[in-house]
Parts: structure tokens; C-alpha cells; sequence
């Protein structure tokens, strides 16, 4: 059974926990999320969410997912690299990017500059159908097409960058 921790929209705890699954969030509760985005050589690694995964089943989007109750965001970055994309990254590697409050969590967005062999890893089947590199102006159509989730314009003021 995992939990969450409700954050105010800073990202403050507020002392209240959640069931996952039961998100019945008041107005001004948030739960702790994460974004992370691999990067290497002027790509981006994305991957592609499985079939079954809800939300954003089928859709192309970042490596991501809910901080559990007691975890701060940059180790739940770490764990959910490990977890859905086998890719380990010490705390150092990881470089923290921007805090937005969305419309019931708190996504704190991570960057890892890494070389991932994508043959070498080992994705988490329930979550991950498939991964993929790809150039800014591949990600910048594919998210116009709609292949790619759309987070929003400021979200990827912040992602766009970190490719010089």
C-alpha cells in the first residue's frame, strides 16, 4: 500500500497523507511529483507510457511518476530512473530544473546528462512500452502533432534549454 504526502502548492508538507489511488485532494492540497528528462548529445531520451498505463495510457512523455509518502523528490527521481528504465543516477548527477504546481500536484522537474545505451536497459513492462532519443526539433513536432503529451508551454521553457 503506497502513500503520498499532501504538499501546499510550494511544495511545503502540509502533515497529511494520502492512499494512492484515493485522490481526493481539497483545494490548495497538492501531491509531490517527478520529471525526468535524460539527456545526451543534443537528444532527449522519451519514452513511450504502456497501453495499459493510466493516465496518458499509449502517449510518448517524460520519466515520471508520484514521490511516496516520506521520500524527497530528487530520490524519487532516482527511483523512478531505476525502477521504470533501469537507469542509475547518483544524487550528484541529478540536477534539479523548476517546481510547478499543476492542477492537483507539486512536479518538481529533474535533468540527467547521461550516455544510456537504450539496447542495455531493462523497462518496467506495466509502465514503459518503449524509449527512444530524440532531437529538440523531433520532440518540438512531435508534441505540435500530438504524438507527444503536451505539458504545456511554460513546462517546456524549462526543458528546451538544457540542450544548448
Amino acid at each position: 500500500m503506497e502513500f503520498w504526502d499532501i504538499v501546499d502548492k510550494d511544495g511545503n508538507p502540509t502533515g497529511k497523507k494520502i492512499k494512492r489511488g484515493k485522490i481526493t485532494l481539497r483545494r490548495g492540497e497538492y501531491h509531490p511529483v517527478v520529471h525526468i528528462w535524460i539527456f545526451y548529445n543534443n537528444k532527449f531520451l522519451i519514452q513511450k507510457r504502456s497501453s495499459d498505463k493510466q493516465p496518458m495510457a499509449g502517449e510518448w512523455a517524460a520519466t515520471s511518476g508520484a514521490v511516496i509518502s516520506g521520500e524527497s523528490s530528487k530520490d524519487a527521481a532516482k527511483r523512478e530512473l531505476k525502477e521504470e528504465l533501469s537507469v542509475n543516477a547518483d544524487s550528484d548527477e541529478l540536477s534539479f530544473v523548476a517546481r510547478m504546481p499543476r492542477k492537483n500536484s507539486v512536479l518538481d522537474i529533474y535533468s540527467l546528462h547521461k550516455n544510456v545505451d537504450i539496447d542495455d536497459l531493462t523497462l518496467q513492462s506495466d509502465e514503459v512500452e518503449c524509449v527512444k532519443w530524440v532531437s529538440v526539433e523531433q520532440l518540438k513536432s512531435m508534441i505540435k502533432n500530438g504524438d507527444f503529451h503536451n505539458y504545456g508551454f511554460e513546462y517546456f521553457n524549462h526543458i528546451f534549454p538544457l540542450i544548448k
